[in-house]
């Protein structure tokens, strides 16, 4: 048996609890396969790079499986049909993480952070929140040079 770690994205507009369904569908074909899932994780309802069918958010969710090919195959046709689900990858692993993956660690960062970032504000930076540069100092002379022109020559 392999490991694998496969993510799909499902449409917006399910409920969590018919994506919960979904992950429990595919658990139910993996174990019919002689295979497990391990660690499931809801990423949540999160905005995607590009519209895929008129969506432009998706509910992200990770499975650890263990299971023959042919588990994975099969999974990988129904997801084809199913409407529900937008986009999905599987990928062949050595050993599967124990800890939270990066996308669950930096969701609870943003969590102890505040959330969503939201409105900038003072930035930090030696300009402040006021946008400008401050002053810069003394320029010199700014008029253009002439050199070589015939204007110069006459004068």
């Amino acid at each position: 048996m392999a490991l694998y770690e496969h993510v799909f994205l499902a449409r917006q507009d399910i409920s969590q609890q018919q994506v919960e369904a979904l992950v429990e569908q595919y658990k139910t074909l993996i174990s019919e396969y002689e295979g497990t899932v391990g660690k499931v994780e809801f990423w949540g309802l999160k905005s995607i790079a590009y519209r895929i069918n008129k969506n432009r958010k998706a509910h992200y969710v990770l499975m650890n499986i263990d299971s023959k090919p042919d588990g994975i195959a099969e999974m990988e046709r129904q997801m084809r049909i199913n409407e529900d689900v937008m986009r999905f990858m599987t990928i062949r692993v050595d050993e599967h993480e124990e800890e939270q993956s990066a996308m669950m660690q930096k969701r609870d960062r943003d969590d102890r952070r505040g959330g969503d970032r939201g409105g900038r504000g003072d930035r930090g930076g030696p300009r402040g929140d006021r946008g400008d540069r401050g002053d810069r100092g003394d320029r010199g002379d700014r008029r253009p040079r002439r050199e070589n022109t015939e204007e110069t020559a006459a004068e």
